[in-house]
């Protein structure tokens, strides 16, 4: 028997059987057993807190009591992420219906593990997983020329943020002129990793906030905020993102959020000299790149993959008799 279904039969001047389930907004009182209330705390004491269940107060003992939160006014926990619906297209996970808004603070906090700092031997960038198998994108000039490559998790365990450094990873597809390049953690030891959702660019509004997540410096695990300035900026032939959420070397390859927790861009680069002018690939382009990952498949055998083109062979001039 749970320890909420001991307080049914014995605190509570109402009958009941098995697990209380309660609709009541208020703060949300996690059990022992893993049971939880929702209600309005009435009154606190030494020993004991008091909620109201409506048709009457039940008393709690603070020693069966693991947390206490708020609930919000759309009914989700305060810091705990609300049930999405997700698909799956191909290597990606998509939200089927629209997520709610959540603060950047909660949102950082559940997103972070899915970031990472991607290492090679001439440089550093950022990175996100969008496959719990390992597989993850990052930007094409972090790792241009380079065959090495390391990743940087950041697991969170028992409330404790626990670095670790994955050293076989593979290049499966690049694209020069998008820059994109997917990636796979391959160590043997490595477990299921936490992915990101793609979102719809086309569902933000100018003036949307977002935020970004990477490694600016080195410096991991930055979280900067702004707002979506255009989300047609057009540059070398293609559109951007322009957002004044600031960037710098490191935030390459990592993931502009919006605020419903999505992937909405990659952040690829800024202006030198200027501040809150920086730029994302926008997701739509991160989503064809996944699809027709095939047609930008990474073989170091062979001379027409995607980052190194030959010229074609030039056309036979006749020879005279």
């Amino acid at each position: 028997m749970s320890i909420l279904a001991g307080y049914c039969g014995a605190r509570i001047l109402a009958p009941c059987a098995g697990l209380l389930c309660l609709a009541l907004h208020g703060e949300v009182l996690q059990l022992r057993d893993g049971a939880a209330i929702t209600a309005k705390v009435v009154a606190e004491k030494k020993d004991h807190l008091y909620v109201d269940l409506g048709f009457s107060v039940l008393a709690v003992p603070r020693a069966d009591i693991v947390k206490v939160s708020k609930e919000s006014a759309t009914g989700q926990v305060a810091g705990k992420a609300p049930a999405v619906h997700e698909s799956k297209s191909g290597l990606f996970a998509v939200a089927t219906t629209p997520p709610a808004e959540r603060p950047v603070r909660e949102l950082a906090q559940t997103l972070g593990e899915s970031v990472v700092q991607v290492r090679t031997p001439g440089g550093l960038g950022s990175g996100f997983f969008v496959a719990e198998d390992g597989h993850l994108i990052t930007n094409f000039h972090v790792i241009e020329g380079e065959t090495r490559i390391s990743v940087e998790v950041y697991h969170q365990k028992d409330g404790q943020i626990e670095r670790r450094s994955y050293k076989e990873v593979r290049i499966v597809a690049m694209n020069k002129f998008a820059d994109l390049a997917l990636l796979k953690v391959e160590d043997k030891d490595a477990p299921p990793f936490k992915r990101v959702l793609v979102g719809d660019p086309d569902a933000l509004a100018v003036g949307e906030r977002v935020f970004a997540i990477g490694s600016p410096l080195g410096l991991e695990r930055t979280v900067t905020e702004g707002m979506l300035s255009t989300k047609t900026r057009q540059m070398n032939g293609a559109l951007y993102l322009q957002t004044t959420a600031p960037i710098n070397p490191g935030n390459s390859g990592g993931p502009l959020f919006n605020l419903r927790g999505e992937v909405v861009g990659v952040n690829n680069m800024k202006l030198t000299y200027g501040e809150g002018l920086g730029f994302a690939i926008p997701s739509d382009e991160l989503k064809y790149f996944l699809l027709h990952r095939d047609a930008f498949a990474y073989d170091n055998d062979n001379p027409s993959n995607p980052f190194r083109y030959l010229e074609p062979p030039s056309r036979l001039r006749p020879v005279k008799p």
